[in-house]
């Protein structure tokens, strides 16, 4: 099998775009090893003169166990309900004849051109109304609402991917087209539901905006808000806000260095015409 040759001039490219994006990354990590002092008396990039973990003790100690079963909770749930309702509705408009999927399907499609921040202000007063602000359903129903669009697209072509015989042949076995679904095909999405799940949770994981707009007592807030407990009126814990962002950053990095190759799969499959 013959090597590919790659210019020089995009390894150059790669480099620089990776010092880039780890450039943040060192910051962030660097400065939670320092003192309140120390940050701000010498330069921004240099390291720590002795290293210490005592913000990091400074932040277990406080609520962020909170904050992280917050966001479990929150997560978990939402990616859930996207996977599910993605998939039921990937299938009827991958499968299903009717009619009026074409342009259902479109106008689910338009969704993806809604800048998200400009539904701030309806979703808060729709929260107020139903009760459910400041609870974790105040965010729940956002977050599904939101990443359905993009989800089901993605879902959609993996199921057209999948060949029309099997569902004849479970048919003709007497499948109704429920069972089809939960029998045939979605086992066969798994691929598809890995990576928008790992997508999601990604995405999920890390919001703030919601998070902030539709919570306010700290026993409901999640992860990326965290940082609000070493923030005063006028001053900043710094470096312990910066221990929150690598504590909450570190899983989701993980996470996404393990499932890169599902997700990037997921996207060109999605980029695919069925």
């Amino acid at each position: 099998m013959a090597r590919v040759k790659i210019h020089p001039l995009i390894w150059v490219l790669a480099l620089v775009w990776l010092l880039l994006t780890l450039l943040p990354f060192w910051f962030m990590v660097s400065s939670s090893f320092k003192t309140a002092l120390e940050t701000y008396t010498r330069p921004v990039w240099a390291l720590p003169l002795s290293p210490n973990i005592d913000n990091y003790k400074a932040v277990l100690s406080g609520g962020f166990f909170r904050y992280v079963f917050n966001s479990l909770l929150v997560v978990s749930i939402s990616v859930t309900l996207i996977l599910l309702l993605s998939a039921m509705a990937a299938f009827v408009f991958a499968r299903l004849p009717y009619r009026p999927a074409k342009p259902l399907f479109g106008l689910i499609m338009a969704g993806l051109a809604v800048p998200v921040h400009v539904t701030l202000i309806p979703v808060y007063s729709l929260t107020t109304r139903l009760g459910i602000y400041d609870t974790p359903w105040a965010l729940i129903g956002p977050y599904v609402a939101f990443s359905l669009p993009l989800t089901i697209f993605i879902l959609t072509e993996f199921v057209r991917q999948i060949p029309r015989e099997l569902d004849d042949a479970a048919r003709v076995d007497g499948c109704s087209p429920a069972r089809t679904f939960f029998s045939i095909i979605l086992p066969l999405t798994s691929p598809g539901m890995a990576s928008m799940g790992i997508y999601n949770t990604v995405m999920l994981w890390n919001e703030f905006v919601f998070a902030f707009t539709l919570t306010a007592s700290p026993n409901q807030r999640t992860l990326p808000l965290a940082i609000w407990e070493f923030q005063g009126q006028y001053s900043a814990n710094v470096p312990a806000i910066m221990t929150v962002l690598t504590m909450t950053a570190l899983p989701m990095i993980v996470v996404y260095i393990f499932g890169q190759e599902r997700i990037i799969k997921g996207m060109m499959a999605g980029a695919l015409k069925g």
